[in-house]
């Protein structure tokens, strides 16, 4: 069986799985066929990336779409050849389809020339516009969803690293599960009324646990 949380293509080809994975993981450029071990290696590798782009990125940086694509490259690009590039198949899941593969160029240089530039670098004075300057880059990213695994995750990147402009600590995420899973997405679903409020809600959050994690 199908994870719940892999998204379906719609033009999609047998070659994009790893053969003997089952159609559980992508095909990558190390061979690996199980969903657990790829699961553990993107962890490491993210805390990786990280680590690097909290040095690549200095508080007064205003981020980019090519920016974007270099955060997953560098995050994936051990482990597929497609790391840093715009997906070309359409994706959805369940019924809620992300914005199609063709339009993401023009999709990414609005969201350059809006939420990117009017949040980066981030400046935000207080949580409350903080968390909303987070949730508006949040939302419109995974809308988008650039690319063809590691959306999310690259929007908690980029939100990290705005946060650290602004001078938090790495934003703590809890993992997403039970009832957060669905007001995580009930939050991204209200983005495409522009309603960020929802997901500010949820960044205000992780932002007072993250300074209750650091005592501060």
């Amino acid at each position: 069986m199908r994870k719940k949380d892999r998204y379906d293509t719609a033009d999609l080809d047998e070659d994009q799985f790893e053969p003997a994975s089952h159609r559980r993981v992508l095909r990558n450029l190390l061979g690996i066929t199980s969903k657990r071990e790829m699961d553990r290696l993107e962890g490491r590798e993210q805390v990786c990336a990280l680590e690097e782009l909290a040095v690549v990125y200095d508080k007064d940086h205003r981020f980019t779409g090519v920016d974007v694509c270099r955060i997953h490259k560098i995050w994936l690009g051990r482990i597929y050849s497609w790391a840093g590039h715009y997906r070309q198949v359409n994706v959805k899941k369940k019924k809620f389809a992300f914005a199609a593969a063709a339009h993401i160029p023009k999709l990414m240089a609005e969201f350059e020339q809006g939420p990117l530039t009017r949040h980066t670098p981030c400046r935000s004075a207080g949580l409350e516009s903080l968390a909303a300057a987070l949730a508006e880059v949040h939302v419109e990213l995974v809308l988008i969803h650039p690319f063809r695994e590691g959306n999310g995750r690259v929007a908690r990147i980029l939100a990290v690293l705005m946060g650290l402009q602004a001078g938090l600590p790495a934003l703590y995420f809890d993992k997403l599960s039970g009832q957060k899973r669905l007001e995580y997405f009930a939050a991204v679903r209200a983005g495409l009324d522009r309603n960020y409020g929802p997901m500010a809600t949820l960044f205000s959050a992780v932002i007072q646990r993250t300074l209750q994690i650091h005592g501060t």
